[in-house]
């Protein structure tokens, strides 16, 4: 009886670690990843370090961003976390 009640309590925990953790994080990195794929010029974009700027050119990896006339950035995609409401 004791061996049940720890494999329930186990798979309890498992489950808890799962909802709170695990299932959240996955669901906030493929936000991430369909916010990137969706990049295009023209866009008003948020870098990780708060540059904000419009999207001039977009590569495989790499965006260029022009954060004031004759400025323009090349980052790597994944550094833009938002795209600016228009």
């Amino acid at each position: 009886m004791e061996l049940i009640q720890t494999l329930v309590f186990l798979v309890l925990m498992v489950a808890v670690f799962y909802f709170l953790l695990i299932r959240p994080e996955r669901k906030r990195r493929q936000q991430h990843q369909e916010l990137t794929e969706s990049l295009k010029r023209g866009d008003k974009v948020i870098t990780m370090g708060g540059i904000c700027g419009v999207i001039k050119k977009v590569d495989k990896d790499r965006v260029w961003v022009e954060v004031e006339e004759n400025v323009t950035l090349k980052l790597i995609r994944d550094s833009i976390v938002e795209k600016e409401k228009a």
